[in-house]
C-alpha cells in the first residue's frame, strides 16, 4: 500500500498578511515631546537611529524639533531613506471660534511643512485639561454641550481648510488627559463630525489607557480608522495610575507605556482588524518615554521592529 505525502494547505507569508499596514516610528519613541529639551536626544541622533532600527517611515513630532526648512530636512530624512507620514498639532478647538486664529496660525505653519515632505497626513491632538509635566488642573475634565457643539463644528471647519489649503487629511488622537479618551467619549465625537472631513487617529495604548478596546472600535468605526499608533500599556502600572488619579505625564514617567509585546492590547488582532479594511493605513511606534536616558530608545526601537515583522508588518 503506497502511502500519500501529507497534504499542504496553502499559507500566506508575513510579508502579504498585513500588505496594507506601513510600519514607522516617530521621536516619540526616542523620549521627545517638546521641541527643545535638554533631557531629549539631539534631532541628528534620532533620524541616525530611526533609520539604524529598520523604519523607512517618521512623523515630525512636536515642530521645531527636526529642521523646519523643508529643504533641509528633505536633505536630511532621503539620505537615511526616509519619508515622512505626518504631522502634528496641538488644537483647543472646544473652546469656540475665539480661538481659530490663534490656531490657525499654529497648524499653517506644521501644514506646509507636512505637505512640503510629501506627506498626507496631519494628526491632530485635543488640548490637555491638566498640564502634562506638572499635573496642574487646568480645566475641568469634561466639556458643556456647548463646547462640545464647538469640538466638533470647529473640528470639521479644520478638516475642510487643512484639506482646501495644503491637500492634507486630519486625523484626530484620542488622548489621556484631554476630553476625547474614553469608548463614549470618542463614539460621540466621531457622531458627532462629519466623515467626509475628520478621521481618527487610533492610538492603541492611549485607547487602552482610557478602558477602549482597539479591535472593537475598527471593527464599529472602520471607515472612520485613517491611521495608526502602535503602543502598549503596563496593567498593573495602569491600575495603579487609574487608583491614584495620577496625571499622564508622571504615568508616562513611571513606565506605564511599555515595550512591546509585554503590554496590552495585544497587536496582532489590531493590525489584522485593521488590514480586513481593505485601506492603505500608516501604523507608527510611539512608546512614550519621557524622559528617558539616550542610550534607552535605540534597541527598543531594534527590538520592537523585529516583533512587528513577526507579526507580518
Amino acid at each position: 500500500m503506497t502511502s500519500l505525502p501529507p497534504q499542504s494547505s496553502p499559507q500566506s507569508s508575513p510579508t502579504s498578511a498585513l500588505s496594507r499596514i506601513r510600519i514607522g516610528s516617530a521621536p516619540d519613541s526616542w523620549g521627545v515631546w517638546f521641541p527643545d529639551d535638554p533631557q531629549q536626544v539631539p534631532w541628528e541622533r534620532f533620524l541616525d537611529e530611526v533609520a539604524e532600527s529598520g523604519y523607512e517611515w517618521i512623523e515630525l513630532g512636536p515642530y521645531g524639533y527636526l529642521p523646519s526648512e523643508p529643504a533641509v530636512l528633505a536633505d536630511e530624512t532621503a539620505r537615511r531613506n526616509l519619508r515622512v507620514s505626518a504631522g502634528t498639532v496641538f488644537t483647543g478647538l472646544h473652546h469656540g471660534p475665539d480661538v481659530w486664529d490663534e490656531t490657525w496660525a499654529h497648524v499653517s505653519d506644521i501644514a506646509a511643512l507636512t505637505r512640503a515632505m510629501g506627506a498626507e497626513h496631519l494628526v491632530v491632538i485635543p488640548s490637555f485639561w491638566r498640564d502634562d509635566k506638572t499635573g496642574e488642573i487646568l480645566e475641568p475634565d469634561t466639556l458643556t454641550a456647548e463646547q462640545w457643539r464647538h469640538l466638533t463644528t470647529q473640528t470639521e471647519r479644520l478638516g475642510r481648510e487643512v484639506r482646501e489649503r495644503y491637500g492634507l487629511k486630519i486625523v484626530v488622537h484620542p488622548h489621556a488627559d484631554t476630553h476625547i479618551d474614553s469608548e463614549e467619549n470618542v463614539a460621540r465625537f466621531l457622531d458627532g463630525t462629519d466623515s467626509s472631513l475628520v478621521s481618527l487617529c487610533l492610538d492603541t495604548g492611549h485607547y487602552a489607557y482610557c478602558g477602549g478596546d482597539s479591535v472593537k472600535l475598527i471593527e464599529t468605526y472602520g471607515e472612520r480608522i485613517g491611521y495608526l499608533h502602535l503602543k502598549q500599556v503596563d496593567p498593573e502600572i495602569l491600575a495603579d495610575v487609574r487608583a491614584n488619579g495620577v496625571p499622564f505625564g508622571p504615568a508616562v514617567a513611571r513606565g506605564v507605556m511599555c515595550e512591546p509585546p509585554t503590554g496590552v492590547p495585544a497587536l496582532e488582532p489590531v493590525l489584522a482588524a485593521a488590514q480586513k479594511l481593505d485601506v492603505e493605513l500608516f501604523a507608527i511606534v510611539e512608546q512614550d518615554m519621557y524622559p528617558c536616558p539616550p542610550d534607552k530608545p535605540l534597541p527598543i526601537a531594534r527590538r520592537t521592529r523585529a516583533f512587528l515583522r513577526s507579526c507580518g508588518a
